[in-house]
């Protein structure tokens, strides 16, 4: 005989108390609109007998095909479910994950426990935050849990808001380096009971003090301990990992500078007390982002050091914030941006020492330049590009460097022209048009600009020919243009019958002790007019080395001969060197030593 329930919608739950020893039939539920309808169907009438056996809800077989159900058992109902989804009714539903958020808990079946605690769908951990928790962890004393886990952990754990829920011990890490760490100390510390204790982390929404203000009563505390961080004398203050202050942290205050209204409450206290401030330390607290800064514009007028370094700072466009200060030093240390500047010869002080004032070559006098030391380096360059190998002259130019290529405008066919390997590479602005080949012919950074230069036919100078102008110099830019004649060599060491006449410009930067960096290079390529082909690759008269220089006086004369005996350079150089120092002979013998060591002077130099 079966019975049927009928429920209203309003009603969404049923409760049944049983009895150990009462057969329950097999519910079958049924929706119509929105009435859900229960029959109570005997097991036997459903199942063969066969089949039943020990229940998966716990209960036992009996001779009538029921089961024994023990002491509580819930039959939930959705009112307003439809009919294809009994199983799901009859389970519980696993928490649904959040759009980018972790996935949510498994479900379970309801009259068992309730199901997995955390599902594994979802994104990746966005607050960056992770909770730790040591299972049975009550009965171990805070400074012994924390020093063993330290004693196994290669790097420092900040323990944010360690506490004792229950039976276990929570704490919070939103550093994933550390969380890395904390995962290999699980079952590596065994307790004096002899048990290994477990370590568990999982991702985890921001502690709950970061969900709200400092109260009134937190923000006398952080006054007390600012003061004791604050030296009088020097107008400093110190609020180097402030997270983990001694006295903040037994008063269980968490003052975390990288969220919005605690470094709010840092600006305030130091505008009310100590305007005047002219150093700020404020490293070590993971701070991403300079809004807040902004207002010490105003606020501390005075300040002229501020620390900054060991933070998360990821670009420099966060540095534009603090553009109305007047800084003297700021420190930037261990900061992921420090990765974007290469060019420490830019900086004036580095990590607190001082440095030289940047120049562009390794000279007395940053005002004047010495055309010998110029030479030297159009020489160094054309000596290389003349090799077989071109690959060296990686080091002659500057991460972000750009070269162009430009022949001469003509309507006849480029095929027949001796600047046809030139020509399909030049980027003539009369010629092109299109921007988008105006581009591409451009050549960027310096590794496309090398591999350019060594796809371009190979080369003899004549370094007799070079010439050199100087457009531009400063302490910290040279720009230079160097012009003469050249041939293309062929495979077999043969040079070719066209002469060629060319005009570079190179606009160079400092590069620390090294010395030059080129950052943009114009090369325009033309053929040699009939004057050019004429001089070119004369070899000059040689100069009697037991002959004196007829314009030279006689301790200029000897003075000459000591030197090229000394250096090991022929006459010319070594006059162009003694004439460049105004005949200091100490002098042009250092300037000498200092550029043969750094391998600036070319081998023609040492040509007798």
């Amino acid at each position: 005989m079966h019975r049927n329930l009928e429920m209203p919608h309003s009603a969404s739950v049923v409760t049944g108390i049983m009895q150990p020893t009462e057969q329950v039939p097999f519910l079958v539920s049924k929706n119509y609109g929105r009435r859900t309808t229960f029959r109570l169907v005997p097991l036997d009438k459903m199942f063969p007998k066969k089949v039943l056996g020990k229940s998966s809800y716990g209960g036992r077989y009996k001779k009538e095909g029921c089961f024994d159900i023990w002491p509580r058992f819930f039959f939930f109902s959705n009112p307003y479910g439809r009919a294809n989804r009994k199983e799901r009714d009859r389970r519980g539903k696993g928490g649904g994950g959040g759009r980018g958020g972790g996935g949510g808990g498994g479900g379970g079946y309801r009259d068992r426990v309730g199901g997995g605690s955390s599902g594994g769908g979802g994104g990746r951990n966005r607050s960056g935050w992770f909770k730790v928790t040591i299972p049975h962890g009550r009965k171990y004393d805070k400074k012994w849990l924390l020093t063993a886990l330290q004693s196994i952990c290669s790097l420092h754990i900040p323990a944010v808001q360690y506490h004792v829920d229950h039976n276990r011990v929570h704490f919070y890490v939103d550093d994933s380096s550390v969380v890395s760490a904390l995962q290999k100390c699980s079952h590596k510390i065994t307790d004096t009971d002899g048990y290994k204790v477990e370590v568990h982390v999982n991702p985890s929404a921001p502690p709950s003090f970061m969900l709200s203000d400092l109260k009134p009563e937190h923000l006398e505390h952080l006054k007390q301990c600012m003061a004791k961080r604050f030296d009088g004398s020097q107008q400093a203050l110190d609020l180097n990992n402030i997270l983990t202050d001694p006295d903040l942290v037994s008063q269980n205050i968490q003052v975390v500078l990288n969220r919005k209204t605690n470094m709010e409450a840092v600006i305030k206290i130091i505008e009310q007390n100590i305007p005047e401030l002219t150093c700020l330390n404020l490293s070590n607290n993971r701070i991403h982002k300079l809004d807040e800064l902004a207002e010490l514009v105003t606020k501390v007028p005075n300040l002229k050091t501020l620390n900054l370094s060991h933070n998360e700072l990821k670009s420099d466009r966060e540095l534009d914030k603090l553009k109305g200060l007047k800084l003297v030093e700021l420190w930037l240390t261990k900061n992921p941006l420090c990765d974007l500047f290469k060019d420490h010869a830019s900086y004036i002080r580095s990590d607190g020492d001082d440095l030289p004032p940047p120049i562009g070559f390794d000279v007395e006098t940053p005002t004047t330049i010495p055309p010998y030391l110029l030479k030297l380096l159009y020489c160094r360059y054309y000596s290389i590009y003349d090799s077989g190998d071109r690959q060296p002259l990686l080091d002659a130019y500057h991460d972000g460097a750009s070269l162009s290529l430009t022949t001469p405008y003509s309507t006849q066919n480029p095929s027949r022209s001796s600047l046809g390997e030139y020509h399909k590479d030049s980027r003539n602005l009369k010629r092109l048009k299109d921007s988008t080949i105006r581009f591409r012919l451009l050549k960027h950074t310096r590794l496309n600009v090398v591999a350019f230069l060594n796809e371009l036919p190979k080369t003899q100078h004549d370094i007799a020919s070079l010439n050199v102008d100087v457009n531009t110099y400063t302490n910290t830019l040279l720009s230079f243009t160097v012009s003469g004649v050249f041939k293309e060599v062929a495979v077999d060491g043969k040079s070719r019958e066209s002469t060629m006449a060319f005009s570079r410009v190179f606009i160079t930067v400092p590069a620390g002790s090294t010395g030059l960096c080129i950052v943009n290079d114009q090369l325009f390529i033309r053929m040699a007019t009939t004057e050019e082909i004429r001089r070119a690759f004369v070899a000059p008269a040689p100069t009697p080395s037991s002959s004196p220089v007829p314009t030279l006086t006689a301790p200029q004369q000897e003075m000459l001969t000591a030197f090229s005996l000394k250096s090991g350079m022929n006459l010319e150089w070594s006059q162009k060197c003694l004439q460049d120092n105004e005949w200091d002979f100490n002098r042009a013998a250092q300037i000498f030593t200092q550029l043969k060591t750094e391998g600036k002077i070319p081998d023609v130099a040492f040509i007798k």
